[in-house]
């Protein structure tokens, strides 16, 4: 893995402790991963990203995914922040423009 992390590095797919994919316990990892462990990456500027799902999903998983997104930023969020914590949600697709959504609509 070590002569992998001039590509895996930058692209942030490098094994990190802080992520799980460095566990001494591979069985519970793998389990939790298909079991729909939220994951997301946060920027400095305050933008968290993560997949919520494929085009092939229906309207109400999607939903219920997004529910489940933002409900994982909420129990991530520090104890000393203050303020609003999610102003906004923009989805998209990979590369697809991003159509903006009520925080207000999921109960943030």
């Amino acid at each position: 893995v070590g002569r992998l992390g001039k590509v895996l590095g930058p692209r942030g797919l490098m094994p990190n402790p802080k992520v799980g994919t460095v566990t001494p316990n591979v069985a519970q990892a793998v389990k939790d991963a298909k079991g729909g462990a939220v994951e997301f990456r946060v920027e400095k500027a305050g933008i968290a990203h993560g997949g919520i799902g494929k085009a092939s999903f229906t309207q109400e998983a999607l939903e219920a995914n997004v529910k489940a997104y933002v409900d994982a930023l909420q129990k991530a969020r520090p104890s000393g922040a203050k303020g609003t914590y999610v102003k906004r949600i923009t989805l998209s697709s990979t590369m697809g423009p991003g159509f903006k959504i009520d925080p207000a609509s999921l109960n943030v």
